[in-house]
């Protein structure tokens, strides 16, 4: 009597896909994914064509260029500084409290709790990077020109509403926001020697 090969029942496979299916739909719902956020930047406007010389002489008043080089040097308003001065320049430059004629121009802005504020609204901080830039150098010095803008924002929040900004009502940091609005555009990287 010969023994016969024992044959090994097959698994039902036709559900498989379904189930696949299923768990693919269950694990995208219930999955949470983190969202890259970047850093919130606004451009300044483009020149007009028809500008006159005292008019763009105005508008370079209104920028402190700020650059960071290759070596991880920056060069902020013409001047060689470490990265532990730029937040006390940039303070100094936003708020231009003497109103000197080398720093932004001051114009009145309307706020609802603080009443009408001389402001220098039109500043802006222009950051522009070497390609060869350090990325812990570029953060140091976006940390720095962020802590400038808070500073401001605290010190304001504390004279008039004895608290600092981030505890402040939404009013409140609306109106400090409209004395204080932060500025900073970044031009694209250059190579160094590019012109």
């Amino acid at each position: 009597m010969a023994k016969g090969k024992k044959e090994v029942p097959e698994l039902n496979s036709s559900s498989t896909a379904d189930i696949s299916f299923l768990l693919l739909i269950f694990f995208l719902l219930t999955t949470s994914m983190d969202t890259d956020q970047g850093l919130a930047r606004r451009l300044p406007p483009p020149p007009e064509q028809n500008q006159k010389n005292d008019d763009i002489k105005l508008k370079e008043r209104n920028v402190l260029q700020v650059f960071l080089n290759f070596q991880d040097q920056l060069l902020c308003g013409g001047e060689y500084i470490g990265v532990s001065d730029l937040r006390k320049k940039a303070k100094e430059f936003i708020a231009n409290e003497a109103n000197e004629a080398n720093k932004p121009e001051k114009h009145v802005v309307h706020t609802n709790l603080l009443g009408d504020m001389e402001a220098t609204t039109n500043h802006v901080i222009s950051l522009r990077c070497d390609r060869g830039t350090s990325y812990n150098s570029y953060i140091a010095v976006q940390n720095e020109l962020v802590a400038a803008y808070n500073e401001l924002r605290d010190e304001l929040a504390n004279a008039r509403f004895g608290k600092i900004y981030s505890e402040c009502d939404e009013i409140q940091q609306e109106d400090i926001r409209t004395v204080y609005p932060q500025n900073i555009s970044e031009a694209e990287p250059k190579k160094y020697g590019d012109k």
